[in-house]
């Protein structure tokens, strides 16, 4: 079976309706069977990678961003921003944006980030009298930087992929997540003035304090996380595991924004969205042994070398295929369709892997907020009670500078690679 045919056959199943779990897994299975391999190595194949110690991570911090979303974490953040940032010309909106930032920091997800910031903004500046397509463009963008800023579920699953290493991945996606934000402010500042956006009233000293205080336990699940993994006291894993463990500490006793009879149902969603993301993963990874032992990885490697491509026309290539698919997929299912496909191209092109990190995970906040499909769009129309037309109209002025920035992430590799190469080195 070509390699055309079995992507044909997979977008078939996507278009019939089938999960991308399903779709990925059922595919693989008949590829094997295709091929004339023995079916019991497909479930073998299966449990071999469940003795993957990152994996462990993933239900971990889906945890902890499930108890932060609805333990009160969020609040907690807007007001800390509030007191620093809410007394310039359109505060809340750049309130959002640092919010969005330390949340993303704490989460990893960028759905959970746009849903508990957007339900506490959205609703503050449209009584404000901001432009309702505005305010949701603001969260819809800014909610994207859950998957840029470290931890990073979407880097967690690129590394069981690829085989690379988390915390170079998470050091390589800071130094971008900072200049997105940094864009983001500038484009909101200018757009604020040109509308008279209001300016909030100053904060009262004692008022200011006490909402710092507040926020400090929050502020600390990124210290005790990044500060953790790069001390090297844990690994990426424990790192998690500490982050839900204080998680449900601060969301059901500090904050309680969980109550005790809530915890096990807030428990039982993490594990459902943990379990659609483990799948997807499963399928995928089976999905690329059979890449590679029917080699079609070698022959993808052979036609692309055949073309003469230079390493920028591939990325360029590369770039406008995931734009294409991010209007009709999911994140996670186009990492896990494409990087398979592409790895070994990459590698022949002497493609820095941790470098496509960055670019592939860009790629996809695009896809957060590319209609008609782009899953933030349909969060906040939701949230806003707003039809998803008013999410996309705000959304177009910041889809512009994620391209912008996506363009340069792309073409200048060292500022992705700064950070990993200044802590571990080059990678060899």
């Amino acid at each position: 079976m070509t390699p055309f045919v079995a992507i044909g056959l997979l977008f078939v199943f996507l278009m019939m309706g089938l999960p991308i779990y399903l779709s990925l897994g059922f595919l693989a299975l008949l590829l094997f069977w295709h091929e004339g391999s023995p079916l019991i190595a497909f479930p073998q194949l299966i449990v071999d990678h469940l003795n993957s110690e990152t994996l462990i991570a993933i239900p971990l911090f889906v945890i902890a961003a499930t108890f932060m979303q609805r333990g009160g974490v969020a609040h907690a953040l807007i007001e800390c921003a509030q007191a620093w940032v809410g007394r310039a010309r359109g505060g809340l909106a750049l309130v959002c944006v640092v919010a969005c930032t330390i949340f993303a920091a704490i989460c990893g997800s960028s759905v959970a980030t746009a849903v508990a910031i957007g339900s506490v903004l959205i609703p503050a500046m449209v009584a404000r009298k901001y432009e309702s397509h505005f305010a949701l463009g603001v969260v819809g963008a800014s909610g994207t930087l859950g998957i840029l800023i470290p931890p990073s579920l979407a880097m967690i699953v690129y590394a069981v992929i690829a085989e690379e290493s988390v915390p170079r991945l998470f050091l390589a996606g800071v130094i971008p997540g900072l200049m997105q934000a940094a864009l983001f402010v500038a484009w909101i500042m200018f757009y604020s003035r040109h509308k008279n956006y209001p300016i909030e009233p100053a904060m009262e000293r004692e008022r200011f304090v006490q909402v710092n205080l507040h926020a400090v336990p929050a502020l600390m699940i990124p210290v005790i996380v990044l500060g953790g993994i790069y001390s090297g006291i844990v690994t990426v894993t424990e790192a998690a595991g500490l982050a839900a463990l204080v998680a449900i500490i601060e969301g059901t006793i500090i904050y309680r924004g969980v109550k005790a009879g809530e915890v096990v149902e807030t428990l039982a969603d993490s594990i459902k969205l943990t379990a659609s993301i483990v799948f997807i993963i499963f399928g995928a990874l089976a999905f690329g042994h059979w890449i590679t032992s029917a080699g079609i990885a070698e022959m993808l490697v052979n036609y692309v070398k055949s073309l003469n491509l230079a390493a920028w026309q591939f990325l360029l290539f590369i770039n406008i295929l995931m734009l294409i698919l991010g209007m009709f997929l999911e994140v996670f299912a186009i990492i896990l369709i494409v990087l398979p496909l592409i790895l070994p191209i990459l590698k022949a092109l002497d493609i820095n892997l941790v470098h496509f990190a960055i670019v592939m995970t860009i790629n996809m906040e695009i896809a957060l907020i590319s209609p008609p499909i782009g899953l933030n769009l349909f969060v906040l129309s939701s949230v806003a009670k707003q039809p998803i037309g008013t999410a996309i109209r705000g959304i177009v002025p910041f889809l512009v500078i994620m391209l912008i920035l996506l363009g340069v992430i792309t073409y200048i590799p060292e500022i992705s690679l700064f950070l990993p190469d200044l802590v571990y080195g080059p990678a060899k």
